[in-house]
């Protein structure tokens, strides 16, 4: 996620926690950037859908597991109006290959390939190639101006994929630094799951003293050496390894804040640690030192929700300094047929379309979004009979600028003002175009006097039909049971006082004793009846000796369908519940605890307004519940 939309170098990494249907168009507007890279999309090839591939005007590249559901994948977003790469590969090491070919991406013609490609003395030799690349980790841009990694990296979980991690990491390194040893400038961006520095993490000391480990060691863990030794000003303990003796990126958000505490990115939701800011910054945008200076900003959007982690863009400049001259950047991060000197010589069009692209996958190639074709207007149809206004041999789009004399022009918008595809207005409702429809019934055929009678009666309801009251049907005379009020029951209704809820006819019920021993007046309708004419009704029930109570019912059903009560914490707000999930004895067993959030210390504390003490078994507050209630 991004900002500064009209500033056409913008770029974010943003951590979305799996990928969903609900990438919009207004999502990448709200972001405001024009180079997403996501990371942890969790889907495979036949998960994808036309929300994640076909959004109007950006054009998308994907990384996804080989093997494994839900887990990895990455995924880079590009917008058509700004920015179109001229090379795209998947992976770190070069080993894949592109959509139907057989061939290694560093296998490839020279003019056909990114470079930099890891040799095998600066892999581990623990894990091969082809599984580094098989998780869909990471995906490889290349611009006239620079090359984009967005990457994915492996998280420290247990001891067993140790190997991996490091193993990703050394090929990272060694992309990236054979890439700067070509002459090309890199950015490097994405979660690379690695702490920097004791300013990048909180409350480290503490926990470090109950670990019983040193800083020194924290600092020579594997991984975070050889992330310190990739970037400028990370601290190494000791020597430097061989091919590591120079930094090589630098770390823009912390160039623009070198001292700034807590500018996290990720926390830790099972805990719910965010709301006091106890996270760690492992998201990082990196750059080489050829491009460092075009940017003007790089920071993070702690307060833009809906993962663990929260986005961190950086911003280039307009115009930024290429071999000591002054060029816009629409010209470098483009092919170079497409601008000049800032100005857009030719549209994006299909051609521009790599072959890595998800919108060259056969179920995607050549269509649109569904909510795309509803929200963008279809080309209009020529009409069959010659117009009354303007020349017979118009062409179609200087007629589809004439009103419809019967139809207003529609006002709405397209959803985006960027596409690949021709706007496409819908055809005017006339006659003309309802002969052209053969399948569909006409009206006319309906309304014929022949069928006329039976369709209405037997035929297939009108929608109007379900919102129009229903007409009495005409009663035969003297068929209805209930057309004369008998004279036990008028006594019965005399007798007995009305309910408060019963509906009112009680003149005519009075009236019943003298209306039996006349004879009935025919209604209008056919039948007879009293008069006037009563609506039909069954008798009112006789009522029981005991007296409904609302009130009460309401209660019994409080209790059984109402929320159970909750123990309150030290605060006096209700609890939440968790369920032991340790091994041991309580394994399984349901507890409650304050719901606020943990302090920044990361532990329980009393008297202030984060998670107090509190803590009770479920199975002890259900006893004391019963207690009480009995």
């Amino acid at each position: 996620m991004a900002r500064a939309a009209n500033i056409p170098g913008s770029l974010s990494s943003d951590h979305i926690i799996a990928i969903t249907l609900t990438l919009q168009q207004a999502m990448f507007e709200l972001l405001e950037a024009d180079i997403v890279i996501m990371q942890e999309t969790k889907i495979q090839r036949k998960d994808l859908a036309d929300e994640m591939v076909l959004v109007p005007g950006w054009d998308v590249y994907f990384s996804l597991p080989k093997h494994k559901k839900g887990y990895s994948g990455v995924a880079i977003y590009t917008r058509n109006e700004t920015c179109a790469p001229i090379r795209a590969e998947e992976g770190i090491t070069g080993i894949l290959t592109p959509p139907n070919s057989s061939t290694s991406f560093r296998d490839l013609p020279a003019d056909q390939q990114i470079g930099g490609y890891p040799l095998a003395s600066q892999l581990s030799s623990e894990v091969d190639e082809a599984t580094l690349d098989s998780e869909g980790r990471c995906v490889i841009l290349e611009f006239p101006a620079f090359v984009l990694i967005g990457t994915y990296s492996p998280a420290t979980r247990d001891s067993s994929r140790d190997d991996f991690r490091l193993g990703y990491l050394a090929a990272l390194d060694a992309r990236v630094r054979n890439l700067v040893a070509a002459g090309k400038q890199v950015i490097l961006t994405g979660d690379l799951n690695v702490v920097r520095s004791e300013l990048d993490t909180c409350n480290l000391r503490e926990q470090l003293r109950k670990e019983d480990f040193s800083f020194d060691d924290w600092m020579r863990m594997p991984a975070r050496r050889v992330f310190n030794q990739l970037i400028y000003g990370g601290k190494v303990a000791g020597e430097r390894d061989e091919g590591r003796e120079k930094p090589v990126l630098h770390d823009l958000t912390r160039i623009f804040h070198p001292i700034r505490q807590g500018m996290f990115t990720c926390w830790d939701t099972k805990r719910n640690t965010r709301p006091a800011n106890n996270g760690s910054r492992i998201d990082y945008v990196l750059c080489s030192s050829g491009i460092q200076p075009w940017f003007s900003d790089s920071n993070i959007q702690e307060g833009l929700m809906g993962s663990d982690h929260c986005p961190v863009y950086a911003v280039i400049e307009d115009v930024v300094t290429f071999n000591e001259t002054q060029t816009p950047i629409l010209d470098l991060v483009n092919p170079p047929d497409m601008f000049r000197d800032g100005t857009r010589l030719r549209p994006w069009a299909q051609k521009d379309l790599l072959p890595l692209s998800a919108k060259l996958i056969p179920e995607f190639d050549r269509r649109r979004n569904i909510r795309d074709m509803f929200m963008k207007k279809p080309t209009p149809k020529v009409a069959e009979e010659p117009p009354t206004q303007g020349t017979p041999d118009a062409p179609d789009n200087e007629s589809s600028s004439l009103p419809s004399p019967q139809h207003p022009p529609s006002t709405q918008t397209p959803a985006s003002t960027v596409s690949p595809f021709p706007a496409k207005r819908p055809p005017p409702s006339t006659a003309q175009n309802q002969t052209k429809r053969p399948l569909k019934r006409s009206k006319t055929d309906s309304s014929d006097p022949a069928t006329s009678g039976s369709s209405q009666s037997r035929g297939q309801s009108t929608l109007t039909g379900f919102f129009k009251p229903k007409a009495s049907v005409p009663k035969p005379p003297t068929s209805s049971p209930t057309a004369v009020v008998t004279q036990p029951q008028a006594q019965q209704a005399q007798a007995r006082p009305a309910p408060a809820t019963a509906t009112a006819p009680a003149p005519a019920m009075a009236a019943a004793p003298v209306a039996n021993n006349m004879p009935s007046e025919p209604c209008p309708s056919g039948g007879t009846s009293v008069h006037p004419p009563q609506p039909t009704k069954s008798p009112p029930a006789k009522t029981s000796g005991k007296v409904f109570d609302p009130i009460e019912a309401k209660e019994s059903w409080s209790k059984i369908m109402g929320k159970k009560a909750l123990p309150l914490c030290d605060h006096g707000e209700p609890c939440i519940s968790f369920q032991t999930k340790k091994p041991g004895i309580n394994c399984g067993r349901t507890f409650y605890i304050c719901a606020r959030p943990l302090a920044q210390s990361g532990e329980k504390e009393t008297g202030t307004e984060w998670r107090c003490g509190a803590f009770i078994w479920a199975s002890d507050w259900k006893s004391q519940q019963s207690q009480s209630q009995s």
